[in-house]
């Protein structure tokens, strides 16, 4: 069950990890551009394993009243079980040798040991963590649960799946003598699966969601070996242009018999820009000189869309990763402005 959050988060980290750690890149920085990807290690998948067949005695059937479930299972489905687990160890296998192969093996290694990155990027790299985090758990319940696995049980294994994925990563990157296990990282993974785990615990639904947008930036351009210097990759590497949201669902958290429309979400997030480096910005890239520019933070309040009817199964949980663009007051060295269209 849980291999199957490897097949989720595998294909959107691999790709992370193959534009995020470009050759050419300082050793200084290589590790804040680290993407997650599956260990490869034969342990980790003799627990994985062990997860898949000792949950399913608990796997009892149970009603699924969830709307976004729809042509979900009532009761456990075995052959939709499988399909997932196998999935999931397929590609799990194909993405973890690759990664060892096609990048780790390149670096050499080292004992464990630790590395803090807490000051870089203005933490917006440990909010990326955390959104991560919450989306894989929102996946793989969502699959769990059209498997017709009970609702406690999808819970759990959706919370792990999201913080164990990322934290695999980490380890890899420990015994790495390029990087380093980032505690504040691993807070973050935890930080966002435990929101995702706490919510349906709570209220057997997302009332909050943990969403993504990007725009371009014009930072980027002045240091492409660190921001990137194509769309893929300044997506994945280019923090000036990211910001991270939480989503609140205003109908949920109102009585019962209000009317208040359910499609209408309220946003806060946070980004940051002015950034062509990880701790500080440096003076030049390339040989080139890089201008000046003050690294500053900037919450934004925005109006979203919730989206909680699929049309297809499994639920679509991907599409909730992103925000709507939308109206937004910005906030930014104590000023407010307004955005009429803002990714």
């Amino acid at each position: 069950m849980i291999k199957k959050i490897i097949r989720k988060l595998g294909v959107f980290q691999i790709v992370a990890c193959w534009w995020r750690r470009q050759p050419g890149r300082s050793s200084d920085h290589m590790k804040h551009g680290k993407a997650t990807i599956w260990d490869a290690h034969g342990k980790l998948y003799v627990f994985l394993l062990f997860i898949a067949f000792t949950f399913p005695p608990a796997l009892k059937a149970q009603k699924i009243n969830e709307p976004e479930l729809i042509n979900s299972s009532s009761q456990f489905n075995s052959s939709r079980f499988t399909t997932v687990v196998i999935s999931e160890t397929a590609l799990a296998s194909i993405v973890t040798v690759g990664l060892q192969y096609l990048w780790y093996k390149k670096y050499p290694k080292s004992k464990f040991h630790f590395f803090n990155d807490n000051n870089e990027w203005l933490q917006m790299d440990k909010l990326g963590h955390a959104t991560t985090a919450y989306n894989i758990s929102a996946v793989q319940y969502n699959l769990m649960r059209w498997s017709g696995v009970s609702r406690n049980t999808s819970e759990w294994i959706g919370g792990m799946t999201g913080f164990a994925y990322l934290m695999m990563i980490e380890v890899m990157d420990g015994f790495s003598k390029e990087w380093g296990f980032s505690k504040g990282d691993m807070e973050a993974d935890f930080g966002g699966a435990g929101i995702f785990t706490a919510q349906q615990a709570l209220w057997n639904e997302q009332k909050i969601q943990m969403r993504f947008s990007f725009h371009k930036s014009i930072f980027a351009k002045y240091n492409p070996n660190e921001l990137g210097d194509n769309f893929l990759q300044r997506l994945i590497k280019d923090y000036n242009g990211q910001a991270y949201w939480l989503s609140f669902n205003i109908h949920s958290f109102l009585n019962k018999e209000n009317h208040f429309p359910r499609w209408i979400n309220a946003d806060f997030g946070y980004g940051a820009d002015g950034m062509t480096g990880a701790v500080i910005n440096p003076k030049t890239a390339n040989g080139k000189d890089i201008p000046t520019f003050d690294r500053k933070r900037e919450f934004y309040f925005g109006i979203d869309g919730a989206f909680t009817k699929p049309s297809t199964i499994p639920y679509p949980s991907w599409i909730n990763i992103f925000r709507i663009p939308t109206p937004v007051l910005k906030l930014k060295d104590d000023k407010i402005t307004f955005k009429p269209f803002y990714f």
